[in-house]
Parts: C-alpha cells; sequence; structure tokens
C-alpha cells in the first residue's frame, strides 16, 4: 500500500487502483502516515484531527470510530493501522509513504552531486521532484497541516535549487523553468530562486523574458519591501543587460550554478 501526501491524501495498493478513504478518517490516515511506524498518542492524533474544530465530547471515543472508519476503508490493508499503549500507529515502510521517499531522493541525489557523479544526481532529483503532485495535504485544512506544508516547501525549494545548478551545469538550462515559475509567482521576494530563473532563461536564449522578470521584481519589491533586490540580483541584471548574461563565467552564475 501506498500512501501520498504530495498533494490530496490518496492511498493506493499497486495492481488494484485507489482507495477513498471518508473525510475525519483520511486526516487520521495522514496524521499517521507523517511518522509511519511511530507511536501516535490519543492526545496528539485529537488535537491533529480537530484541531480548529470543535472538538467532540468524548475525543477518544470519536478517535476510536475515526480510527476504525479508516480499517474498513483500508479492507485487508486495514491491519496496518495497530492500536497500542494509548496510541495507534501505521505499520508501514518508509518506502510506502511519498514523503520519505522524496526524502531519500533527494539526500541520495545531494550525495551523488556532491560526488560529481552529475548524471545519477540529476536523475534523482527528477524522481523526487515528480513525486510532488501539487500543494501537501491538500484537502486538510488546519494549523498542524499549515506548519507540515511549510516544512515540505522548505524541502522542495532546496531539492529545485540543487536540481536547477545542475541543469544549468550540464547544459540544460530549459528543463525546470516552468517549476521555477510556479515557485517564484508564489513567492515572487525568493532572490535566489528568481535570479536562477533569470539564469535559466538568459540560457535558454529568453534574455527579453529574464529581464523583465528584473524588473516585475524590482517594482514589486520596492512597492511592498521599500527596498532594493540584492548584489547578487542587481549583478545578474547588469550583466544581462551588457549582453554577457549567458556566460558561464559569471561571478553571478559560478555562484549559483555550481
Amino acid at each position: 500500500m501506498n500512501v501520498q501526501l504530495l498533494g490530496c491524501i490518496e492511498t493506493e495498493i499497486p495492481g488494484h487502483g485507489p482507495i477513498r478513504v471518508p473525510g475525519g478518517a483520511n486526516v487520521l490516515l495522514a496524521v499517521l502516515a507523517w511518522t509511519p511506524g511511530s507511536l501516535v498518542p490519543d492526545e496528539l492524533a485529537i488535537d491533529r484531527v480537530w484541531q480548529d474544530r470543535p472538538a467532540p465530547r468524548n475525543p477518544r471515543d470519536a478517535l476510536y470510530v475515526v480510527a476504525t472508519r479508516l480499517r474498513k476503508a483500508l479492507g485487508s490493508r486495514g491491519e496496518h493501522v495497530i492500536r497500542r499503549n494509548g496510541g495507534y500507529l501505521l505499520t508501514l515502510s518508509q518506502e510506502c509513504i511519498d514523503v520519505a521517499r522524496f526524502r531519500s531522493l533527494v539526500w541520495r541525489a545531494g550525495q551523488a552531486a556532491y560526488g560529481g557523479v552529475d548524471e545519477t544526481a540529476t536523475r534523482l532529483y527528477a524522481e523526487a521532484l515528480a513525486l510532488w503532485h501539487g500543494e501537501p495535504l491538500c484537502d486538510v485544512r488546519t494549523g498542524w497541516a499549515d506548519a507540515v506544508r511549510v516544512a515540505l516547501r522548505h524541502e522542495y525549494r532546496e531539492a529545485l535549487v540543487g536540481a536547477v545548478r545542475l541543469a544549468l551545469r550540464s547544459g540544460r538550462p530549459e528543463e525546470y523553468v516552468p517549476a521555477l515559475h510556479w515557485f517564484t509567482a508564489d513567492d515572487p521576494f525568493d532572490e535566489q530562486l528568481t535570479g536562477l530563473l533569470m539564469l535559466a532563461l538568459a540560457r535558454s536564449g529568453r534574455r527579453t523574458e529574464a529581464l523583465g522578470l528584473y524588473r516585475l521584481t524590482r517594482s514589486r519589491m520596492v512597492d511592498v519591501l521599500g527596498c532594493e533586490p540584492g548584489p547578487d540580483l542587481r549583478g545578474l541584471h547588469e550583466h544581462l543587460l551588457s549582453g554577457e548574461g549567458t556566460a558561464r563565467t559569471l561571478p553571478y552564475a559560478s555562484a549559483w550554478a555550481k
């Protein structure tokens, strides 16, 4: 059984397709899958399942009902939801949870990149980023889920930076342009990713678009933050204006694309 958290919460049995898990049980599945194999005490599970909602009158009984619904929805795989020592745990291996697979792939990619095995690192980064199917836990709106999304978004960003640097280094600048566009549109003040996007666009023959991105970024920063972009981003802009923006020897490029 595979559990997806990187997107809407989904459960799938290979060869049998997805399993429909009802609302509250779906949240409990996410709570247990976040730390597979580890006991989640009743109090913590109750807080995360009913966070930002009125708690039931008898929370432990309500949690038992939700756990029963989860087991029923999972059918024969319901045996993986275990009651033990005042809590519940999900007895699935790390490889059955997409978040764990993502982290493992990113770690292996980083090790390969550090060792100079760029082809392997590029493949592993691509596999890791492909596990994302939108906003993590997109069908859960609680404080706990919000915190999870912030943490995972940071991990995605770091993986994206690693993948883009390799793509620039290996002469495939356009490969991650769509992902960079998506991320910078959502966080327009991230100067590192904006710079990488500008560099990728310039090296893809889209210098005018890269210059336009800088103008838009600068305008937003001045209007909203009351400050100019940092020296690295300004430096890249100046090189682009001078027609040197695609040179691999640019100080800015070497600092960000290695």
